[in-house]
């Protein structure tokens, strides 16, 4: 049963990253995939400390690993890095990469101190 959840999570999560997505062209398109996956792992930060009581352990592992890990993608950021390296545009390559990592773990932080301060 989980597997089956964690497949329909999957799918609604990558459904819900190619609506956003889809909705940016060009240049806007890389920092649509910052954007998505800065709130991923937000949520993700959340949700790992969200009390049992109100997540059951099947719908968190549906939620996280379904969801938001289909929503998020490390592929795409890592390509979109490495056409702008070999497009001959290094700092827009490394600004994304300094940006997804910084706020992609700024977010979970955020997520999992915050989470924590509320459920505790």
């Amino acid at each position: 049963m989980t597997l089956l959840m964690v497949t329909v999570a999957g799918a609604a999560g990558v459904a819900a990253r190619y609506g956003i997505s889809n909705a940016f062209h060009g240049d806007a398109l890389p920092w649509a995939t910052v954007g998505i996956n800065v709130v991923g792992s937000f949520l993700l930060g959340l949700l790992i400390v969200m009390p049992l009581a109100w997540v059951e352990p099947q719908i968190r592992v549906a939620l996280g690993v379904g969801f938001l890990g289909g929503f998020t993608t490390f592929s795409t950021f890592s390509v979109q890095a490495l056409l702008d390296f070999d497009a001959g545009d290094p700092g827009r390559a490394l600004l994304l990469i300094a940006a997804s990592v910084v706020l992609g773990l700024a977010a979970a932080a955020l997520g999992f101190y915050g989470g924590r301060a509320v459920f505790s």
